[in-house]
């Protein structure tokens, strides 16, 4: 039996030094990618950002928005070469501890209608269907895409 060799993990605030990796990562894991000016926003805004890094790789990152008793996740998104391997989950685990010292009660989410993949590491997380979003995302073709709007009790 051999060993796959994990990279050493750790989150740190995402810069704009990281933005190109981030782009890079976005454009690779998404039809409708964040633009930089997305991230450069959430960044003026004070919002959370925390890039994932293995070693010197960026393996995926969060955007987390602040309210009143809960915290709205904007953007969670593993790198595709290392989806499938816990990634997702450990920013989930970040999250939820950053929101409990920030006195959040509510994680909240959207995620595409389409998206199983995403919404089964959700659920398996233990975050709820609660709504959903008509014509929340866009889509090919200029259509939109409903959104399955989740939340999870802190």
């Amino acid at each position: 039996m051999s060993a796959v060799l994990q990279p050493q993990a750790r989150l740190e605030p995402l810069s704009e030094a990281m933005l190109d990796a981030v782009l890079r990562v976005e454009q690779s894991a998404y039809s409708h990618p964040w633009t930089r000016g997305n991230f450069v926003d959430s960044m003026q805004a004070g919002y959370q950002l925390q890039a994932l890094m293995g070693d010197d790789t960026l393996l995926g990152y969060f955007v987390a928005m602040e309210g009143v008793d809960e915290v709205h996740l904007l953007n969670i998104t593993v790198a595709p070469e290392f989806q499938g391997q816990g990634w997702a989950r450990v920013m989930l685990d970040a999250l939820s501890l950053w929101s409990r010292g920030r006195g959040a009660h509510w994680l909240w989410l959207e995620v595409r209608a389409s998206n199983a993949r995403a919404t089964q590491v959700y659920e398996a997380y233990g975050y709820r269907r609660v709504g959903e979003r008509k014509n929340y995302y866009p889509d090919h073709h200029n259509r939109r895409e409903d959104a399955v709007v989740m939340s999870l009790k802190l």
